[in-house]
């Protein structure tokens, strides 16, 4: 069994190892020792990166050689070999998997040879002392496998009563910045993924700007922009801050006006005071979002967080499904979803949507409309689609309306939330409505 099984053991450390090669920091998730490591080469290189990680030095290839020294490097395969193993694993993102098949494994070979060790015991001492013995063992190798999960929920049932008796109001997650948004939601909660969905060029952008930046006003906020540059969202932020055409912005010199550098002013000390964070690499793969993430986090462990992703369809996908993009942005949208639960954060994706909403009469999208995947609809928590009846019809009686449609909502409601929009400066406002206060009377139950 142990032989048949090495391919499995190989492959699973091999990916612990490589996972750790590009992220240093797993290291500090990583509740692995060296002995439970099965393959002899695995073994050697993850102790060496042990014990780099444990004198507070960077692991790279240079100090893993040093440490190492010649006769080990040797064994191993050399250098090239250990660079394969970095260059073998497509993203950090599953790295809690890896490292549980390793365990997995390890206790599996513990496993058989206690039992083993008990048949050959079991002819020659005392019945009752070798069947006592070997639970003794078996109970311990669960023990050591435990990483202070135990599953217990008495806890948990505390937390709940004393929740009970808090009042939280009716927002328990982050605002939104739009009360009639935020009624429907209870705000956004940690460890949602949320996608919001529209066709180029109706406000998706602008929106989640809007709902970053309030977010950052109390919260750690992290947008990370795959089209914009971070100046140029900056720009649009102080647009909307300011209420600064953005026509003007591109050349302040000749069309602002005295009260537009007030605005602008005051728009860029707001700015600095925010708990924001940018990152606007054109090519991202799931694995640097969820390193970015992880650090952050690891750094404001008791802070509410949310994650902006402009937009889901330009990462990067696995290398290994470029045949077939379908696959890429299913692993992607799973990959979104564990790093909301994982790492206790929201996560607002921005998501593309097919030609198929412009062929249709009525253009407000629907839930097939998500481009490229079935898997976001099942993945995410909470779906919105913009939609913006001027944006279709000069004539409209809806000017600078905002219709954000919740079309899916795992807990809670779904309906539709009407939102100012000052395209000019990219602003949403809520519309005070004497009668819905901008909620449709299309507010269905879960």
């Amino acid at each position: 069994m142990m032989q048949d099984n090495r391919l499995y053991y190989y492959e699973a450390e091999a990916s612990v190892v490589g996972a750790i090669l590009l992220e240093n920091d797993l290291m500090n998730d990583c509740t692995l020792e060296p002995h439970m490591i099965f393959s002899s080469d695995m073994r050697i290189i993850f102790n060496a990166m042990k014990q780099l990680h444990e004198k507070g030095i960077p692991i790279d290839f240079i100090t893993i050689h040093e440490q190492l020294g010649p006769d080990n490097l040797e064994m191993v395969g050399g250098m090239s070999f250990i660079v394969g193993l970095k260059n073998s694993v497509p993203t950090t993102a599953n790295f809690a998997f890896y490292q549980n098949l390793v365990k997995k494994y390890y206790q599996k070979r513990k496993t058989i040879e206690i039992s083993e060790r008990l048949i050959d015991k079991v002819y020659d001492d005392d019945l009752s002392e070798t069947v006592q013995e070997g639970i003794q063992h078996l109970m311990e190798i669960g023990d050591n496998m435990d990483d202070a999960d135990t599953g217990e929920i008495k806890d948990y049932l505390v937390e709940m009563y004393s929740d009970c008796e808090n009042d939280r109001g009716e927002i328990t997650g982050i605002e939104s910045s739009f009360s009639d948004l935020d009624r429907l939601t209870g705000g956004f909660q940690d460890s949602d993924f949320i996608v919001i969905g529209a066709r180029p060029s109706v406000g998706k952008t602008a929106l989640a700007l809007n709902i970053g930046f309030d977010a950052a006003k109390k919260h750690r906020t992290l947008i990370f922009s795959l089209e914009m540059g971070t100046k140029q969202l900056l720009t649009r932020i102080a647009c909307f801050l300011g209420g600064i055409d953005s026509q003007k912005i591109k050349s302040p010199k000749l069309f602002f006006e005295k009260e537009d550098w007030s605005n602008y002013s005051r728009a860029m000390g707001k700015i600095a005071e925010a708990n924001l964070h940018i990152f606007d690499r054109p090519f991202m793969d799931l694995n640097y979002i969820w390193s970015k993430v992880r650090k952050v986090r690891r750094n404001n462990q008791e802070e509410k967080m949310i994650v902006i992703i402009d937009y889901l369809q330009l990462i990067v996908g696995n290398p290994k499904l470029a045949h077939n993009r379908q696959a890429q942005i299913s692993e992607i949208s799973r990959g979104l979803k564990h790093m909301a639960r994982e790492l206790n954060v929201v996560v607002l994706a921005l998501s593309q949507l097919s030609r198929a909403v412009e062929m249709r009469e009525d253009k407000r999208p629907i839930l097939s409309d998500l481009r490229e995947s079935g898997q976001i609809e099942q993945d995410a928590d909470l779906i919105a689609f913009l939609y913006r009846d001027d944006y279709y019809h000069q004539r409209s009686a809806e000017k600078n309306i905002m219709e954000v449609i919740l079309a899916k909502h795992r807990n809670g409601p779904i309906g539709t939330v009407k939102l100012g929009f000052r395209s000019e400066v990219g602003r949403f406002f809520d519309l005070r409505e004497t009668s819905s206060r901008g909620i449709s009377s299309t507010v269905k139950g879960k």
